[in-house]
Protein backbone atom coordinates (compact mmCIF):
# COMPACT_ATOMS: atom_id res chain seq x y z
CA UNK A 1 0.00 0.00 0.00
CA UNK A 2 1.43 3.38 -0.99
CA UNK A 3 2.21 5.99 1.66
CA UNK A 4 -0.58 8.19 0.25
CA UNK A 5 -3.07 5.31 0.64
CA UNK A 6 -1.96 4.71 4.24
CA UNK A 7 -2.43 8.42 5.01
CA UNK A 8 -5.87 8.43 3.38
CA UNK A 9 -6.99 5.32 5.27
CA UNK A 10 -5.79 6.80 8.57
CA UNK A 11 -7.72 10.00 7.80
CA UNK A 12 -10.88 7.99 7.09
CA UNK A 13 -10.42 6.09 10.36
CA UNK A 14 -10.13 9.37 12.26
CA UNK A 15 -13.20 10.81 10.50
CA UNK A 16 -15.22 7.68 11.36
CA UNK A 17 -14.25 8.00 15.05
CA UNK A 18 -15.13 11.70 14.95
CA UNK A 19 -18.64 10.98 13.65
CA UNK A 20 -19.12 8.18 16.18
CA UNK A 21 -18.26 10.63 18.98
CA UNK A 22 -20.94 12.95 17.56
CA UNK A 23 -23.48 10.13 17.94
CA UNK A 24 -23.51 8.84 14.36
CA UNK A 25 -23.38 5.19 13.33
CA UNK A 26 -21.06 4.21 10.49
CA UNK A 27 -23.18 2.45 7.86
CA UNK A 28 -20.54 1.98 5.16
CA UNK A 29 -16.86 2.55 4.47
CA UNK A 30 -15.30 2.73 1.02
CA UNK A 31 -18.56 1.86 -0.73
CA UNK A 32 -17.97 1.41 -4.45
CA UNK A 33 -20.06 1.35 -7.58
CA UNK A 34 -19.21 1.85 -11.24
CA UNK A 35 -19.28 5.64 -10.81
CA UNK A 36 -16.78 5.82 -7.97
CA UNK A 37 -16.34 5.45 -4.24
CA UNK A 38 -17.85 6.95 -1.11
CA UNK A 39 -15.41 7.23 1.80
CA UNK A 40 -18.00 7.00 4.60
CA UNK A 41 -21.73 6.83 5.06
CA UNK A 42 -22.89 7.70 8.59
CA UNK A 43 -26.31 8.22 10.13
CA UNK A 44 -28.04 9.61 13.17
CA UNK A 45 -31.77 9.78 13.84
CA UNK A 46 -32.29 12.75 11.51
CA UNK A 47 -29.77 12.33 8.69
CA UNK A 48 -27.87 9.94 6.49
CA UNK A 49 -24.58 11.59 5.60
CA UNK A 50 -22.23 10.74 2.75
CA UNK A 51 -18.80 11.89 3.88
CA UNK A 52 -15.89 12.83 1.63
CA UNK A 53 -12.60 12.72 3.56
CA UNK A 54 -9.56 14.62 2.33
CA UNK A 55 -6.28 14.19 4.20
CA UNK A 56 -3.20 16.30 3.53
CA UNK A 57 0.19 16.39 5.27
CA UNK A 58 0.26 20.15 4.74
CA UNK A 59 -1.32 22.79 2.53
CA UNK A 60 1.47 22.82 -0.07
CA UNK A 61 -1.09 21.64 -2.63
CA UNK A 62 -3.94 23.69 -1.16
CA UNK A 63 -6.49 23.24 1.59
CA UNK A 64 -8.16 19.81 1.60
CA UNK A 65 -11.56 21.33 0.77
CA UNK A 66 -10.16 22.91 -2.41
CA UNK A 67 -10.13 19.40 -3.91
CA UNK A 68 -13.93 19.32 -3.70
CA UNK A 69 -14.78 21.41 -6.72
CA UNK A 70 -18.13 21.60 -8.56
CA UNK A 71 -17.37 18.48 -10.61
CA UNK A 72 -16.47 16.49 -7.49
CA UNK A 73 -19.60 17.72 -5.67
CA UNK A 74 -21.79 16.64 -8.60
CA UNK A 75 -20.11 13.22 -8.59
CA UNK A 76 -20.63 12.90 -4.82
CA UNK A 77 -24.34 13.61 -5.25
CA UNK A 78 -24.59 10.97 -7.99
CA UNK A 79 -22.83 8.48 -5.71
CA UNK A 80 -25.10 9.44 -2.78
CA UNK A 81 -28.17 8.83 -4.95
CA UNK A 82 -26.81 5.44 -6.05
CA UNK A 83 -26.11 4.43 -2.44
CA UNK A 84 -29.53 5.64 -1.31
CA UNK A 85 -31.28 3.72 -4.11
CA UNK A 86 -29.77 0.51 -2.81
CA UNK A 87 -30.45 1.29 0.84
CA UNK A 88 -33.92 2.84 0.86
CA UNK A 89 -34.77 1.28 4.21
CA UNK A 90 -31.92 3.23 5.85
CA UNK A 91 -33.02 6.54 4.33
CA UNK A 92 -36.68 6.31 5.44
CA UNK A 93 -37.61 9.48 7.33
CA UNK A 94 -34.08 10.88 7.24
CA UNK A 95 -32.51 13.69 5.26
CA UNK A 96 -29.68 12.76 2.87
CA UNK A 97 -26.76 15.18 2.84
CA UNK A 98 -23.09 15.34 1.94
CA UNK A 99 -20.43 16.51 4.37
CA UNK A 100 -16.68 16.91 3.92
CA UNK A 101 -13.96 16.31 6.46
CA UNK A 102 -10.54 17.84 5.89
CA UNK A 103 -7.51 16.72 7.87
CA UNK A 104 -4.26 18.66 7.70
CA UNK A 105 -1.11 17.45 9.45
CA UNK A 106 1.65 14.88 9.32
CA UNK A 107 -0.14 12.54 11.72
CA UNK A 108 -3.85 11.99 11.01
CA UNK A 109 -4.32 11.15 14.69
CA UNK A 110 -3.44 14.69 15.72
CA UNK A 111 -4.05 16.59 12.47
CA UNK A 112 -6.37 19.58 12.37
CA UNK A 113 -9.84 18.20 11.60
CA UNK A 114 -12.35 20.48 9.87
CA UNK A 115 -15.94 19.45 9.17
CA UNK A 116 -17.96 21.10 6.42
CA UNK A 117 -21.65 20.32 6.85
CA UNK A 118 -24.05 20.02 3.91
CA UNK A 119 -21.93 20.47 0.80
CA UNK A 120 -24.07 22.30 -1.72
CA UNK A 121 -25.22 20.92 -5.03
CA UNK A 122 -23.22 22.58 -7.82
Amino acid sequence: MADKDVLGRAGEDRAARYFERLGFTVLARNWRCRDGEIDLVVADSASVVVVEVKTRRDEAYGHPFEAIDARKRARLWRLAAAWAAGHRELIQGRRLRIDAVGLTGRDPGTALLEHLVDVEVP
